[in-house]
């Protein structure tokens, strides 16, 4: 009974894991909102700097209606265009920066890059602009409305953006550093395929929060499971030890893998800083290390002080998975990723939680029917040899 109780408990968690790992490949942008109800057909997370471009290409005149949405202070500035002339090159470009003035209204300035110190002045683009562009800032970012036909009538184009300070209300160069020079990319407009940085800040993105709900968000509470209820029945036993173990230290390198890729993301986001997300982050890191430590520091069982060290254990770990579980909803908050995604953790969630709801009374039945059976035995045994006490 307690190895068929044991193999369903593994098969829904295996099931909800499937579920929630088939809807994190899905790459999905397509959720984020504009003002007076703008939609796009199609997306793309940019490898630098935190930008994104969205766009409906119209086949029938070569035209794309697109938005490109960059994070940045209000006082910087944002660009995104296109180099007709040259791959992999800023000069040549014909962009669209977006800026404010000091009394909040945000502009677009039309310009053609020709050199790399060029002169920024409002003119005609080396492409046509059929509706005046416009910008708006919002949420700790510009976004940048255009309409434009694409050079040549050809849907593959070179794309360029940048970031940057603004300097006394005018437009200042960006740094010539770091992301900044990775900020070109050739775009399909047509198949929305992409080539330029190798290393895909949208698939960090995801790579980031899948690695953190795997690690804090399932293998984290599973292991937690597996000793609070595993370890009643006799037959489970020490397997259950090593299964606990194993989830728990498995979780925790996946989960300082992805909480070291968020930082690196966090600095990459350039004026943007989600604090909360952060700090939870950090927090969670830090004792699940100092939960790690705990198993250098376990007294024995017979060890006055291992009640003290089960209440440290116990505490350390139960806050570890409240607070992923938050932080991990925070992180889909601020990824806004397909609803497939929040769906599939809540799964997880509910699913680890009905397990838990199902196995407590039944491993209490077994804890007080073993008490029972002890006392009658040997009234003299204390309860705390049922175990159940012991820890971990």
């Amino acid at each position: 009974m307690a190895r068929s109780a044991g193999h369903s408990a593994w098969l829904l968690l295996f099931g909800a894991v499937l579920l929630f790992a088939s809807a994190a490949t899905a790459q999905d942008c397509l959720s984020a909102t504009f003002s007076s109800g703008r939609t796009f057909g199609r997306c793309n997370f940019f490898p630098v700097l935190g930008a994104s471009l969205h766009w409906t290409y119209h086949p029938e005149n070569g035209t794309a209606d697109v938005a490109f949405r960059a994070p940045s202070g209000t006082n910087g500035w944002v660009g995104w265009g296109i180099n007709p002339d040259r791959a992999n090159s800023m000069p040549g470009s014909s962009v669209f920066i977006a800026s404010q003035d000091g009394n909040g209204v945000v502009s677009v300035l039309m310009t053609n890059l020709e050199s790399t110190a060029p002169s920024l002045t409002n003119g005609s683009l080396k492409f046509d602009v059929p509706v005046a562009p416009s910008a708006e800032y919002s949420g700790g970012a510009y976004t940048i409305f255009a309409t434009i036909a694409l050079p040549g009538n050809n849907t593959n184009q070179n794309t360029v953006w940048q970031a940057g300070p603004l300097s006394g209300g005018a437009i200042s160069r960006h740094p010539t550093s770091g992301p900044n020079l990775l900020s070109t990319q050739r775009l399909d407009f047509l198949s929305g395929a992409s080539a330029g940085a190798s290393n895909s800040r949208l698939h960090r993105r995801n790579t980031h929060g899948v690695l953190n709900a795997v690690s804090w968000g399932i293998l984290i509470p599973l292991g937690a499971i597996i000793a609070r209820y595993l370890r009643v029945f006799e037959s489970a036993d020490p397997a259950w030890f090593y299964l606990h173990i194993a989830c728990q230290c498995t979780g925790y390198v996946l989960g300082v893998a992805g909480w070291g890729l968020g930082l690196k993301l966090g600095s990459e986001s350039i004026g943007t800083t989600y604090q909360p997300h952060r700090n939870i982050g950090i927090a969670i890191f830090c004792l699940a290390t100092l939960q790690v430590f705990a198993l250098l520091l376990r007294p024995d069982k017979k060890n006055k002080y291992r009640f003290y060290w089960n209440i440290y254990h116990h505490s350390v770990g139960y806050s570890v998975i409240i607070l992923s579980a938050i932080n991990i909803f925070k992180g889909l908050n601020i990824l806004k990723p397909g609803s497939g995604y929040r769906t599939a953790y809540i799964v997880v969630l509910a699913t680890l939680g009905g397990i838990a709801l199902c196995l407590e009374p039944i491993t209490w039945l077994i804890v007080l029917r073993r008490r029972k059976r002890d006392a009658d035995k040997s009234p003299a045994r204390g309860a705390n040899d049922a175990g159940w006490q012991q820890g971990v």
